[in-house]
């Protein structure tokens, strides 16, 4: 059925393709809204200490 190369061809495209699989799974669960509500946070977190700032000055 599978020659020697032919199986452990095959059992490399399973495994890139698993690999690839759990990636794109941690990217979109964590990674990426980790990064979203962070950088989400930050932005806010200037904008209040600008305000702040501004109030002090007047």
């Amino acid at each position: 059925m599978f020659d020697f190369d032919q199986y452990l061809g095959f059992l490399a495209f399973l495994s890139i393709l698993t690999l690839g699989f759990w990636l794109m799974i941690f990217l979109l669960t964590f990674a990426i809204p980790y990064w979203l509500v962070g950088s989400a946070l930050e932005h806010f977190k200037e904008k209040r200490d600008a305000k702040k700032a501004k109030a002090e000055e007047a």
